[in-house]
């Protein structure tokens, strides 16, 4: 059922992920989201962040019964996890040098993850210096690759891969100022063989042109257009062209 949300994670078409933060979204809400998301072919619906108070079961529960578009968990800690939910990234910040990030908070989650019927999509999130403090860096006691280091991140990304990960993610985290630089996203690209995820700061749709054309596989928006959700429209415009 759920097999195709880690099949579409591929390099040969571009992908559009939006994420919802549950802590800005009601319930009531899902009949909008899902009438939109379908009306705009958006790939993936993401749910989650660094800083959310609740995983709103209902929310998903509720997205799900009109859409039938994979729904993701982003999860920023243990307690952002939902059954309701058709996958979750399981993610392992290899960026950072917190343990409870990189394996710790997993061990904890795993037995119920196990039971449940998440498909797990082992994913290696790097957290790249976005321009300012962000949540993730604060809640996570980490520190962010330099924006300008390409052969660091490059390198993490290589380790990752070599580790068995099976997606990378790069994120400038929520409300990013400027996005991962072009060269980073081309270097980790051409470095691996696996997806490539991007995030944070995007908000135009010159920001996603150049993210898709740099390498990024799957591009994800969150903050930009929560309070404007028909700027995705533009922005979705530019996968489809570079589909084409």
């Amino acid at each position: 059922m759920i097999q195709r949300a880690l099949i579409n994670f591929d390099r040969k078409t571009k992908s559009f992920a939006w994420l919802l933060d549950p802590d800005q979204y009601h319930p009531a809400q899902a009949p909008r989201i899902a009438a939109l998301a379908e009306e705009l072919k958006i790939d993936f619906l993401f749910v989650g962040g660094s800083l959310v108070f609740h995983i709103s079961d209902e929310l998903i529960r509720e997205i799900k019964k009109i859409t039938r578009i994979p729904v993701i968990l982003f999860p920023g800690s243990v307690n952002q996890v939902s059954n309701e939910a058709d996958a979750i990234l399981m993610l392992s910040l290899i960026s950072g040098r917190n343990p409870e990030y990189l394996i710790g908070n997993h061990v904890i989650a795993a037995p119920f993850i196990r039971a449940s019927d998440l498909e797990v999509i082992p994913t290696g999130y790097m957290l790249v210096d976005g321009g300012h403090p962000s949540a993730v860096q604060y809640m996570s006691n980490t520190v962010p690759i330099p924006h300008d280091k390409t052969d660091l991140a490059v390198a993490t990304a290589m380790a990752g891969e070599m580790l068995g990960l099976k997606v990378i993610f790069m994120d400038g985290g929520s409300g990013a100022q400027i996005p991962v630089a072009s060269d980073m996203i081309k270097g980790v690209h051409e470095a691996v063989d696996i997806p490539l995820i991007v995030g944070g700061g995007l908000r135009t749709p010159n920001d996603a042109d150049r993210a898709y054309r740099a390498g990024a596989d799957v591009i994800v928006v969150g903050n930009a257009v929560e309070e404007e959700p028909d700027k995705l429209r533009d922005i979705i415009a530019v996968r489809d062209q570079i589909n084409t």
